[in-house]
């Protein structure tokens, strides 16, 4: 009972950790022993994030583009190349595109659904070895998917290509727990409302006024993102899978 969140030993990967959540659950993940690969398209970025968390740990970079299925199995290569067994794949890498519907672009569509949906499903597929490499009997290995509160309630916004690609998350991930849960791998999601990132640099001027109206009134912290995808890959939950985890201040409980 003493060592149920207990996460140290474990190898994880974490896609768009260079900022963020990802970057957030990265360190959450260094800082309690976990040796951990994160990655992202920009090089430089992703190299002083490693190096910021490897002062707390292991923190290993590797860049990569998982828009694309050659991206995506090149990474997956890499990481071959360096571990026999990975315990925790946290799917975060994400984008969004927002513009009017009478102008939304199939460009911009397209870019989030490669990214948000194809990509997990693809990474997942291609890191199967490893993760199978990685289950023990009594605690299986973990992907912790990352959706939204965007993909169960409606946002009120022109982001038509995000809220959808975040649904098909929370759906793929339902499959997909109960799919792998026989290999001894646990597919797990987060939905996360209001969190300080790029994605929502735009709404942080307004952050006051936004919190007023969540019943726990203030934003995510990277304490509650870190804690969520430790949870979610610890042995108190060997026993969950195939469920969305909804990380929000209490917002879609209240809308």
């Amino acid at each position: 009972m003493q060592n149920l969140f207990n996460v140290s030993g474990k190898v994880a990967v974490v896609t768009g950790g260079s900022r963020g959540i990802g970057a957030m659950i990265a360190e959450g993940f260094v800082a309690n022993g976990v040796k951990t690969y994160i990655t992202a398209r920009k090089a430089e970025e992703l190299e002083a994030t490693a190096e910021r968390l490897s002062a707390q740990g292991e923190c290993i970079a590797i860049p990569s583009d998982l828009s694309t299925l050659s991206g995506i199995t090149a990474f997956a290569a890499a990481l071959r190349e360096r571990e026999p067994a990975v315990h925790i794949l946290v799917n975060n890498a994400g984008a969004t595109w927002g513009a009017a519907i009478d102008e939304f672009p199939e460009s911009g569509w397209d870019k989030v659904m490669d990214l948000n949906v194809k990509s997990i499903f693809f990474l997942t597929q291609q890191m199967l070895p490893l993760l199978r490499a990685g289950r023990r009997d009594d605690d299986p290995a973990r992907v912790i998917n990352i959706g939204s509160v965007n993909g169960i309630t409606n946002a009120h916004g022109n982001n038509y290509g995000y809220s959808a690609s975040k649904a098909a998350v929370h759906h793929l991930t339902r499959q997909l727990g109960a799919d792998l849960a026989k290999e001894g791998i646990n597919v797990n999601a987060i939905a996360p409302g209001l969190f300080p990132s790029k994605m929502t640099a735009h709404l942080l001027p307004h952050e006051a006024e936004l919190v007023q109206s969540f019943p726990i009134s203030r934003m995510g912290s990277a304490e509650d993102a870190a804690g969520t995808a430790i949870y979610l890959s610890s042995r108190a939950a060997a026993w969950v899978t195939g469920h969305v985890l909804v990380l929000d201040g209490g917002l879609v409980a209240d809308a």
